[in-house]
């Protein structure tokens, strides 16, 4: 899940660059949503005492 939050991060941080407004403005909102998700689940899982994280 980490992997996809940076896949998207990199594509709107490369999509920024080239000024390509709606593209940038989709792919930072899919960041953000992994990155949340992500977040979430490593807080269950150290509340849990599950040892493997995500």
């Amino acid at each position: 899940m980490l992997k996809w939050t940076v896949v998207f991060v990199v594509l709107a941080i490369i999509a920024a660059v080239f000024g390509f407004g709606g593209i940038a403005a989709g792919a930072a909102g899919i960041a953000k949503v992994l990155f949340f998700i992500f977040l979430a689940l490593v807080v269950i899982s150290l509340l849990t005492g599950n040892k493997k994280i995500v």
